[in-house]
This record gives structure tokens, C-alpha cells and sequence, in this order.
């Protein structure tokens, strides 16, 4: 059974600690570590790039507005140099209540990423060479876009039954060239699944409240669920969705239950040639003990 990637966030006051845990998830065998933009992604990899030795790591994911393709090129080259190749920059174009909070104008999501790789590779003349780059992509037209000019596609949160048949949809010779997949799955370890689910409804409510995400699920055949939700923040009831998030949907978007349960959903997703990025909470402390939790069902 494969180990899966582990999301970490560099939280403020806890940034020692969160490298001390990436140096024991190399020490244990884990394969990669994917950094949120939340506490500065970019901090965290050049700190990666010094205290490991082995792991991959990747932004997962870092947005492209607010800051120009000049400085996120130059800040890639420079982490892709000292950690020897070990890093990739994912890249996505977030989501628009989020782009406006920065004060930018958000354009079409295809040609403003198109537009932005671009801008990428013509500054690596000046800049240095690029890391690999990965992009965001839900759904099928940014799945295509990331095929055609860049080395991998992220997902967050996806439906693994619609993953499935998105697979498929990546030139077979892009896959044997190495195309990299993976997803960021929130994940929580408990014998008390109950317990668990509840959890991880919590950290949905955040991306149900989002327009992409619930056109993303409705393509992926929870429309009644979506349709719900969207009916309720019509109401005006903005925060508390999490009764109309069936467990079949949950099921699929997310892992929750016990080590073995936990343990097999992970494996699953490496069974379709996607990396599973376990994104941990717990049902009993923050994001430290719910890493080390996914370390004990692996010692």
C-alpha cells in the first residue's frame, strides 16, 4: 500500500513545528507535500527546499492574480534551483470572492491561465528556468488546457467517481511522459465515523458556499445537493448547509472512518493514476495531531 502526499500549512506561531513534521513525513516515506497558499506557500517550500532532502513538495494551490507572472517565476526558479528539482508550482486561478478581496478584476479562467503560463515562460530568460507546473483544474476545458501546456492538473475536493472518467480524458501519452495527477482530499481518521463526517461537512461548508464548486459538483451528478444548498443561501442562510450534504456525496468528495477505511480510500485514488493529497483534520485537536494520526495508521 503507497503512502499518500500530505497537504501542510505553515500556520503563524507553529511554522517550526509544521517543519519538523515535513522532516518525519520524509524520515517515514512519504512522497510529497502540497502547501496551500494559507500562511504563504511560497515561505514554506524555500524552507522545505532547505530541511528536506528527498520529498517532492508543490504550491497546491497558488493563485494567479495579485501578483505578477514575472515574481512568481523568478520565486519558482529560485526554489526549483536549491531544493535540486524537487519542487513543482501548481497554479490556479482561485475563486472570484477570494480575487476580490485583492483588490483585481478577474477575466475568463481558460485565456487568463493560458495568458499566465505564458507570461511564465517568456520570463524565464530572465528569471531562470521554471520548476514543472501544475494547474488547478475541476473541470473537463481546464483539464485540457493543463494537458496541452503545462507538466500535471490538481484537483481539490473532487468526486472520485467523476475523477474516474476525467482520467481518461488525459492523452495517454501525456500519462506515459510522466503528466502528474493528484487530488487534495480532506481526510479524517476516527473509529467514530459519525464523528468524522461531521468534521469533514464542516470543512465543505467553505466550497459549497462557492459557485464553481457547486457547478463542478452538478456536472459530477449531485445536482439535487447543489441545488439545495443554493436554495438555502438564497433564503438567506449562508453558513449552515451541512443538511443537505448526503453521505454519498461526502463519500465521494472526501475520507472519513477508521485506519483501515482510511487507508483504502487513499489507495483508490492511487489505483486510477492520481496522487492522493490527504488533507487532515481531526476530531479531537488541529492540524498537527491530525498528521500525526495519519503517521500512526502508517507506522
Amino acid at each position: 500500500m503507497m503512502l499518500p502526499a500530505l497537504s501542510i500549512v505553515a500556520s503563524p506561531t507553529k511554522r517550526l513545528q509544521i517543519l519538523e513534521l515535513a522532516s518525519e513525513a520524509e524520515r517515514r516515506g512519504f512522497p510529497a507535500l502540497a502547501c496551500p497558499t494559507l500562511g504563504n506557500a511560497f515561505g514554506l517550500c524555500t524552507s522545505l527546499a532547505h530541511v528536506t532532502q528527498r520529498l517532492r513538495f508543490y504550491t497546491a494551490i497558488q493563485g494567479i492574480y495579485g501578483t505578477s507572472a514575472a515574481e512568481i517565476g523568478s520565486i519558482a526558479s529560485h526554489i526549483g534551483e536549491v531544493s535540486g528539482g524537487r519542487f513543482a508550482l501548481g497554479l490556479g486561478v482561485s475563486h472570484e470572492a477570494m480575487v476580490k478581496r485583492l483588490g483585481v478584476e478577474m477575466g475568463p479562467p481558460l485565456s487568463d491561465m493560458r495568458a499566465f503560463v505564458d507570461a511564465l515562460r517568456k520570463q524565464e530568460k530572465f528569471g531562470g528556468p521554471l520548476p514543472p507546473i501544475y494547474l488547478a483544474a475541476l473541470r473537463d476545458r481546464m483539464l485540457a488546457l493543463a494537458s496541452e501546456i503545462s507538466e500535471g492538473a490538481l484537483w481539490a475536493n473532487a468526486s472520485y467517481s467523476n475523477t474516474v472518467k476525467q482520467v481518461h480524458k488525459v492523452p495517454q501519452e501525456k500519462i506515459v511522459g510522466g503528466f502528474h495527477l493528484a487530488n487534495m482530499i480532506p481526510t479524517v481518521i476516527s473509529d467514530d465515523r459519525e464523528a468524522a463526517a461531521a468534521v469533514n461537512r464542516k470543512t465543505m461548508s467553505v466550497y459549497v458556499r462557492l459557485p464553481n464548486y457547486r457547478n463542478y459538483w452538478k456536472a459530477a451528478g449531485y445536482v439535487e445537493e447543489m441545488e439545495a444548498i443554493e436554495n438555502a443561501i438564497a433564503s438567506g442562510n449562508r453558513d449552515d448547509h451541512s443538511s443537505f450534504m448526503s453521505d454519498a456525496w461526502l463519500s465521494d468528495c472526501t475520507l472519513y472512518g477508521t485506519a483501515d477505511q482510511v487507508r483504502d480510500g487513499l489507495q483508490r485514488w492511487y489505483d486510477i493514476g492520481v496522487e492522493p493529497i490527504a488533507v487532515m483534520s481531526s476530531t479531537s485537536g488541529g492540524q498537527i495531531k491530525a498528521i500525526n494520526e495519519l503517521f500512526d495508521i502508517y507506522s
